[in-house]
């Protein structure tokens, strides 16, 4: 099968079934993050980690960029 997001036609490639029912098809994780990871609200990059969501769907890599967003209640350490 080939790679939903490369095109790579691979042996080995593997289904992810989404929450959603939808399924897709991936050559290497790196290709899946690229598909189905979300993106921060701020900076733009990829969020693979649990990450920060806030005010409904506003997703953040970290509290540093959801603070740059007005978001106050995260913290990226306790002290």
């Amino acid at each position: 099968m080939k790679c939903e997001t490369c095109g790579n036609d691979y042996d080995k490639t593997f289904t992810v079934i989404h929450a959603d029912g939808s399924e897709h098809v991936f050559d290497a994780f790196e290709c899946a993050i690229q598909a189905l990871a979300p993106t921060c609200n701020q900076c733009g990059c990829r969020i693979i980690g649990h990450g920060i969501e806030a005010e409904g769907m506003r997703m953040y890599c970290c509290a540093h960029c959801a603070e740059q967003q007005g978001v106050t209640e995260a913290q990226d350490r306790v002290e």
